[in-house]
């Protein structure tokens, strides 16, 4: 556990927002990359995203407050604290898809290609993310004796045999971009590889909500809820445009 990256002279360097923005960059340019290579304007492309950042950033901490109530009800000046961890790739994508159906209209960009592209963006910052999960603590996973368990701690600093979640769901990230990478270029419809990451990430998440420890009845009912609705959400998407 190493919440603070770096501290020099009374200046600290928090693990989970540093490893946030890093993905947050490292996603943008690839993604750009591979608009780029999809006949978009690259310029266009990440101007668009940088654009859509500040609304993932809000949507996605906004949700992870909502599934974790009980913690912020009675305190809520933690809701922005920035040295805490805290962000739902959720929050983001209900927030940002809607949002950006006038922005790219504005821009002149197609919204499946720009969905396509930006799902390696997603994904790259989920694996971050994920990494700064473990560093700080929190997504923790539940105690456990089998040979996958790990001694990590939790969000208190509790040191026990845990289910690694956070490098899971890292593993599960990278997986679904070494397949979107096989996929681009490949796609038989614009917007497949964003619906096929949408129902397959869906999926993954619904069953690995269940193997975290600092969960609740709630949050993991927010959580699995979402997860079924984005994966019939990306199932239906599949089925519209390839009908089209």
């Amino acid at each position: 556990m190493r919440k603070i990256l770096i501290s020099w002279r009374g200046w600290n360097l928090y693990s989970y927002p540093t490893m946030l923005y890093v993905g947050l960059v490292c996603g943008i340019f690839v993604a750009g990359w591979v608009a780029g290579h999809s006949g978009l304007d690259p310029d266009r492309f990440v101007l668009a995203s940088m654009i859509l950042t500040v609304p993932s950033l809000i949507g996605a901490r906004l949700f992870f407050v909502a599934s974790h109530w009980d913690l912020y009800r009675n305190d809520r000046a933690r809701i922005w604290r920035r040295s805490e961890g805290g962000m739902s790739m959720y929050g983001a994508l209900l927030l940002n898809v809607p949002l950006s159906i006038p922005l790219l209209r504005v821009m002149d960009l197609p919204f499946a290609k720009f969905w396509d592209a930006a799902t390696f963006a997603m994904l790259i910052g989920m694996i971050f993310t994920r990494f700064g999960c473990l560093l700080n603590g929190c997504c923790s996973g539940r105690p456990s004796a089998s040979w996958l368990a790990l001694n990590l701690p939790d969000h208190r600093g509790i040191r026990r045999r845990r289910v690694p979640t956070q490098l899971l769901e890292a593993a599960w990230a990278a997986v679904l971009l070494t397949a979107a990478f096989v996929l681009r270029g490949r796609q038989p419809f614009d917007g497949a590889i964003f619906c096929s990451a949408l129902l397959a990430y869906g999926i993954g998440r619904y069953f690995l909500q269940k193997l975290r420890d600092d969960k609740t009845v709630s949050e993991t009912g927010i959580i699995q809820l979402t997860s079924v609705m984005l994966a019939l959400a990306g199932l239906i998407g599949m089925g519209v445009a390839w009908t089209w």
